[in-house]
């Protein structure tokens, strides 16, 4: 039997707590590895010790607090556990790892020359300084890590490039049973709201406010698309609030407001807010298309979750999104807002694509599986923790 010990401190929001949530299921439901879990506030209501998983509360301010506390006190958390290999899943490695380290890197941003390009031409330098120390702290991670492990074929490629180190891809993956086995409700204020948006064309956009999101590009596609279906209403649906302090981390979301209001688009961006993660099937069911406007991207959860539910996607032209969807999705030039909208018009109309669409998508929802993911991660914790395996680098 393995001993894995978990580092999920940084699992505060969006993909970090769905990756928690969806493989702890699997490692307890497995008799050959015990986990140590380490989590953060977000968690401790939610996950508690259970048969081979022994759960570690901590809580920290920020990340310069959360990378002071790895660094200082985690090394002897992990020789009193007597954990075989450490699975830091937070882009930053424990630079005095005591036993072999798998690094899972799922931030895009440290190597998008879209994104510095963002925070100088938004002039949010203090963002900007942030996410240069921040990228340097996690190209020494991907070099000082026995193996980073990325989430798909294409980021793993670019932060080989990036790093100078090799990178293995293993997918994220997708429970069916999890994301659509609680009959859990949307909450009633989002049911009045989309209960509004009947007979519109609904677009939906799983996500918190972010910069690179690219939520200023699909805004502007609404505006195009607001005149050319007229008199068929069109609505943009948000999980978010674009409103400074309503969204995780430091983005600023009153430049996406401004644009609504100067394009005057009160009516038609319908903001949501944070939506349960076991009512979202409902959301994706009740709309028409769901769109990825990102300009940076690892894996994109929620792409896997709109093809489940049958949900046409269109997405930005990236490898990533290729790479995901395949022939499930059709794409348009990241910044090209009157692109997009052609896109969503052209297939509005086009109900034999659609389905098409629908068809690819549920298809290819099938090939992601967080047992796959666990079973590969593994393996490879396997062969780290081996001492005839001869070097620790994989």
């Amino acid at each position: 039997m393995i001993h894995l010990f978990i580092n999920a401190l940084s699992a505060s929001a969006g993909g970090g707590l769905t990756y928690v949530r969806n493989v702890l299921p699997c490692l307890i439901d497995r008799n050959d590895v015990q986990t140590t879990l380490l989590i953060g506030e977000e968690l401790h209501q939610e996950t508690n010790d259970s048969g081979r998983l022994k759960v570690l509360k901590a809580a920290c301010r920020n990340t310069a607090n959360r990378f002071w506390y790895e660094q200082r006190s985690l090394p002897a958390i992990i020789r009193r556990t007597g954990a075989h290999v450490l699975l830091s899943t937070g882009n930053f490695a424990l630079f005095r790892s005591p036993v072999p380290q798998i690094l899972l890197s799922r931030n895009a941003l440290y190597t998008s020359a879209d994104f510095f390009r963002d925070l100088r031409r938004r002039g949010d330098y203090r963002l900007w300084l942030d996410s240069v120390i921040k990228g340097a702290l996690a190209k020494k991670s991907v070099q000082s890590a026995d193996s980073t492990v990325a989430p798909s074929k294409s980021f793993a490629s670019d932060l080989s490039r990036w790093s100078g180190r090799p990178v293995l891809s293993i997918h994220h993956g997708f429970s069916r049973k999890t994301f659509f086995g609680e009959d859990v409700m949307l909450p009633r204020p989002a049911l009045a709201k989309l209960a509004a948006t009947q007979g519109a064309l609904r677009i939906l956009l799983v996500s918190h406010y972010s910069y690179y999101r690219n939520f200023e590009t699909l805004i502007r596609a609404i505006a195009i698309l607001k005149k050319q279906l007229h008199p068929q209403p069109v609505r943009l649906i948000l999980t978010c609030k674009l409103a400074n302090g309503e969204n995780p981390g430091s983005y600023r979301a009153e430049s996406a407001a401004a644009l609504v209001e100067n394009l005057r688009l009160g009516e038609e961006v319908v903001e949501l807010g944070s939506i349960p993660y076991a009512a979202l099937h409902h959301l994706y069911g009740s709309c028409d298309f769901y769109v990825s406007p990102a300009y940076a991207e690892t894996f994109a959860h929620p792409l896997v979750e709109a093809m489940a539910s049958g949900l046409p996607v269109i997405a930005s032209d990236l490898a990533v999104h290729r790479e995901i969807c395949g022939s499930a999705a059709e794409y348009f030039s990241r910044f090209s807002s009157q692109e997009l909208a052609d896109c969503i018009l052209r297939f509005s109309r086009w109900p034999e694509r659609k389905a098409q669409m629908r068809e690819h998508g549920l298809a290819r929802s099938r090939d992601f599986s967080w047992e796959k993911h666990v079973e590969q991660l593994l393996q490879l914790a396997h062969r780290l923790a081996d001492p005839r395996a001869g070097s620790r680098e994989v």
